[in-house]
């Protein structure tokens, strides 16, 4: 069953999508800090103060004829444990992907040193492999997904913020709907193993160039200290896996590259059913260091080399900015939300993980992905404006949106009353641009967005509009400078509770579609967007290439051996 696409009709090949599929299990360690962003990476290999380590002497072996007489695991590169990159296993010769233990043994041994070939790094160590039951995981993603009651309400007021979970929905069981059955294994840094889960604990089946993947970052955990990067919110998790997964990608890519030509790879002989539900902007969210990060990697190394990719490690992109538009140098701002709420109303701690949120660029742009795609494409984004195929057959993401580019930081607090329940919740995001210009563009189509769900303008108060369904509640805009400033409230009278300055009594003073005001040029972009939904199907009601229903790409999830951040 080949792996669909979100542009209909089309399908992108297996291998092609493999590294976007490892994306999905990062939602595993959202719970330890709860779905705000993945945990940092155990590592060793780094010194007391937190630079890189230096590279022992190594050896390297590119061929046969040059192999080493006396090579070792951890100095000879292209080489672990008695094999070499090109040798010829057993397994090679069978049909399928199915191995014995004994046999996984020396699959690994050669992915290792294929690995090692390919980064130009030795591993220090082998890391341990253990394979567990299907029933064994189901445990685990049990455990890892049981959160209080307030991180529980903490998660789903942030993602009715960006208009993607919405208020019938929950965005813990959206992450968990992402695996289910599907997930094929991971990688553990707190214990150096990778783990696969199998349905016959005694034959696994192995996707050998995603082993290399998960390889990778057990090469990463062992030279570089990857534990020590604060990744508490979306915003940090996005620009430090920026760098960790893409130079996985990176890898990877070239692994699969060297499979059929120059080395025989085991490559699973089915794919798994996709997962029913997919909420996609949870999606694109997830995939974004993979989709954006091989690109930042490789425009580093194309620059200098291995060398300038370790020393990304002592100097990792400082925001999502900086993946999405490699060279470019964007240190975000530090945005602190005034607490401006009556006594009935207070910012809700977490029991776990970071106060306040920081979505950043890349997770913005998700929150036009997500509609765009639900509308199959008649919103404020084309599926096109964002959605490439690519010369192999695949697809990729354009996360440098005209919306979010001027993204130079954010907060977004939850608010709620002592009776700490959805209903009575609500939230203060104040986000800072690089100009008032910028700050125009985000809001034009974030109030688009509000349009879309259905917001009516609320008379007598200045910027404010309500909304019944979905994401129900009353919103405030404002903009002041280069800040927007968004406060939402289960009513209108609340909105003042939250925030002492919002919606005042008088006229609107942003000009708008939304509030009648908007300016001759703009009314008509709204009214050609709000035809958009006719154009995007046939004579016959069919949906047309770029507007088709999307269906998961993540089918070959189960094939994969996925990365985990406890």
């Amino acid at each position: 069953m080949p792996i669909p696409s979100i542009f209909a009709g089309d399908e992108i090949p297996m291998q092609s999508t493999r590294a976007l599929l490892l994306a999905l299990l990062v939602a595993v360690s959202l719970v330890a800090v709860p779905l705000s962003a993945a945990g940092a990476a155990a590592g060793a290999g780094a010194s007391d103060d937190g630079t890189i380590v230096d590279r022992p002497a190594v050896e390297y072996a590119l061929a046969a004829d040059e192999h080493d007489d006396d090579p070792t695991t951890e100095e000879t590169i292209g080489y672990a444990e008695g094999y070499w990159p090109d040798d010829e296993l057993p397994v090679d010769e069978r049909d399928d992907a199915h191995v014995t233990e004994d046999e996984l043994e020396e699959v690994v041994y050669r992915s290792m040193a294929r690995t090692e070939e390919i980064r130009e790094l030795p591993f220090q160590e082998v890391p341990d492999v253990e394979v567990i039951t299907r029933e064994e995981f189901r445990e685990e993603v049990d455990e890892m997904f049981e959160v209080s009651e307030r991180d529980d309400l903490i998660e789903n007021v942030r993602y009715e913020a960006k208009l993607m979970v919405d208020r019938d929905a929950d965005a813990l069981e959206a992450f968990e709907a992402l695996y289910g059955d599907s997930v094929g294994g991971y990688y553990d840094p707190g214990t150096g193993e990778i783990v696969l889960v199998s349905d016959d604990p005694d034959e696994v089946e192995v996707d050998e160039v995603t082993l290399g993947h998960e390889l990778l970052h057990a090469l990463q955990d062992q030279h570089f200290g990857l534990d020590g990067y604060e990744r508490e919110t979306n915003e940090q998790d996005h620009a430090i896996n920026g760098l960790i997964e893409g130079d996985a990608v990176f890898v990877d890519g070239q692994y699969e590259d060297r499979c059929g030509l120059e080395w025989d790879c085991l490559e699973p002989e089915h794919q798994p059913e996709a997962p029913p539900d997919i909420v996609w902007g949870l999606y694109f969210n997830l995939i974004m260091p993979y989709d954006q990060g091989d690109d930042y990697v490789e425009y580093v190394y194309d620059r200098g080399g291995w060398d300038a990719v370790d020393e990304l490690y002592d100097e990792p992109p400082a925001s999502s900015s900086e993946v999405i538009r490699p060279g470019e140098e964007r240190e975000p701002v530090d945005v602190e939300v005034e607490d401006r709420s009556s006594e009935a109303w207070s910012p809700v701690e977490p029991d776990e993980g970071a106060a306040t949120q920081t979505v950043g660029e890349a997770g913005l742009a998700t929150m036009f992905f997500h509609d765009s795609v639900e509308r199959q494409g008649a919103s404020v984004l084309a599926i096109e404006d964002f959605a490439q195929a690519t010369p192999d057959g695949g697809e990729t993401y354009v996360y440098d949106q005209p919306y979010t580019d001027g993204w130079k930081g954010d907060e977004l607090v939850v608010y709620a009353t002592d009776e700490e329940s959805v209903e009575d919740s609500g939230y203060v995001w104040e986000l800072e641009w690089t100009s008032a210009d910028d700050a125009d563009e985000f809001l034009d189509g974030y109030l688009q967005l509000l349009e879309l769900h259905g917001t009516e303008p609320v008379d007598g108060h200045e910027n404010t509009v309500e909304l019944d369904e979905g994401f129900p509640g009353a919103y405030h805009v404002d903009r002041d400078g280069e800040t927007v400033t968004i406060v939402n409230a289960p009513s209108v009278e609340d909105l003042t509770e939250i925030r002492d300055d919002a919606a005042p009594e008088g006229e609107d003073t942003i000009e708008h579609a939304l509030f009648g005001t908007a300016p001759d040029d703009e009314a008509d972009d709204a009214a050609d967007a709000d035809d958009g939904a006719d154009d995007a199907a046939d004579d016959d009601g069919n949906p047309l290439p770029g507007f088709g229903p999307v269906v998961a790409l993540v089918a070959a999830l189960a094939t994969a051996l996925l990365v985990a951040r406890r």
